[in-house]
């Protein structure tokens, strides 16, 4: 029998390359805008402010921007959000074709480009389930290709060739950014159109925020799933602020061995999003993902043991391949048993909840790491992993999951639970 998760239809492949490019201009700007930052100044908090900023939209207003996407024609969205960004980088191109590129301008380009970002993640989440019916599994298949995709061309492809063209000129990364958000419009104005929301009563937008976020904190599984990637940022970030450091100091590998250590945890990830179909589908979805963050705590713990650089690689490629999966299962999940009008909302909500815990796992990091030793902020993020694992587990349950499902389906059609097969 042919499975269901096969039928995607042709849409999804225009969206799919739309946001393959438009990864692989951020993983050439990721790399190029630090670099370029670091050609202008050495001051440490100046290379930070240039960073952070491209995260404050997310603090600032992401409820409020999920509002804003359930009110607005998501496809139209994605397409002018992406057209804007384009036309947003040609600034710092010819500031820096007329080297008159500076720090404030760097920050601000990347505040601005997050809050695109902001927009343009909110509304595709909300749009994707439209285009598939929300079908679960479809969703599922769907969200597996798109996580490989986007962890290849921004963890892959992006980074080496933004400094393999920041060396051609300052301008050059910016102008490459740039073509990958027109391309990307280009695609996305060529989606099939979907049914808008069912208009909901007027309300302010404040509002209506509000509502979003409050339907997350009241459904104990939508609150299980924002709490997967809050907690976990808290730990990722304490382990990605000293990883360089403990990789020097207790691993003893220099710069291209640590390039070597992110690699293998990009390639566990690749290799998580592969697999969460069959996950999905042996296990449960709840159990699946009760198991996948129970393996991102103890590949932690190992890397935080790790008596060489090859058990410590494994170490990260395990713990990728959790996150890998994590971010198929989660999502997929989320988008079957949302209601439409609160699509955009619910999604913001989940994602500034895990961008708000980000800072905090960096200030822990950094101040276990100067407190105690390098270690201390690994195995305080694999206590914090399996911690936030058995508290998340009784959330996420394979009952309180096939429940969800069952609500949100029409009462003409069957249950087909992720990650399932017809």
């Amino acid at each position: 029998m042919t499975s269901a998760i096969e039928k995607l239809p042709t849409g999804f492949g225009r969206l799919w390359t739309a946001q393959t490019v438009s990864s692989l201009g951020d993983g050439v700007s990721h790399a190029a805008l630090p670099l370029l930052a670091l050609t202008l100044t050495r001051d440490p908090m100046a290379l930070a402010v240039v960073t952070a900023t491209g995260t404050l939209p997310w603090l600032l207003f992401g409820v409020l921007g999920g509002a804003l996407v359930d009110r607005w024609d998501r496809r139209r969205t994605m397409w002018i959000t992406d057209t804007i960004r384009a036309l947003l980088l040609a600034i710092p191109a010819a500031a820096a074709a007329l080297d008159v590129l500076s720090i404030p301008l760097l920050a601000a380009v990347a505040f601005l480009l997050g809050l695109g970002g902001l927009f343009f993640d909110t509304a595709a989440t909300a749009y994707l389930p439209d285009l598939l019916d929300r079908d679960p599994a479809l969703l599922e298949r769907a969200n597996s290709r798109l996580r490989g995709a986007q962890t290849a061309a921004s963890g892959f492809a992006g980074p080496p060739a933004g400094s393999a063209l920041l060396a051609l000129g300052r301008a050059v990364p910016l102008v490459a950014d740039a073509v990958s958000f027109a391309l990307s419009a280009l695609l996305v104005r060529s989606l099939p159109t979907v049914p808008p929301p069912v208009p909901q009563a007027r309300e302010s937008l404040l509002r209506q925020a509000r509502a979003g976020a409050s339907y997350v904190f009241r459904d104990r599984l939508l609150l299980g799933l924002a709490l997967r990637p809050a907690v976990g940022n808290i730990a990722f970030l304490a382990v990605e602020t000293v990883l360089a450091l403990f990789a020097h100091d207790r691993l003893g590998i220099g710069s291209f061995g640590f390039g070597l250590l992110l690699t293998a945890e990009a390639t566990g990830g690749l290799l998580g999003a592969a697999i969460a179909s069959f996950l999905g589908r042996r296990l449960g979805t709840g159990t699946a993902l009760t198991c996948t963050a129970a393996v991102e705590g103890l590949a932690i713990l190992g890397l935080a043991a790790a008596p060489n650089p090859y058990i410590a690689g494994l170490a990260l490629a395990v713990c990728g391949a959790g996150m890998g999966a994590t971010m198929v299962l989660g999502p997929s999940l989320r988008q079957a048993i949302v209601p439409a009008h609160l699509m955009g909302r619910v999604a913001s909500t989940s994602r500034m909840l895990a961008m708000c815990a980000a800072p905090f796992g960096a200030f822990l990091g950094g101040w276990l790491a100067t407190t105690y030793d390098v270690r201390t902020p690994l195995y305080a993020a694999a206590s914090l992993l399996l911690a936030m694992t058995a508290v998340t587990s009784t959330m996420t349950t394979n009952r309180r999951v096939e429940a969800a499902l069952r609500a949100a389906a029409p009462a003409d059609v069957p249950v087909r639970p992720i990650g399932s097969q017809v």
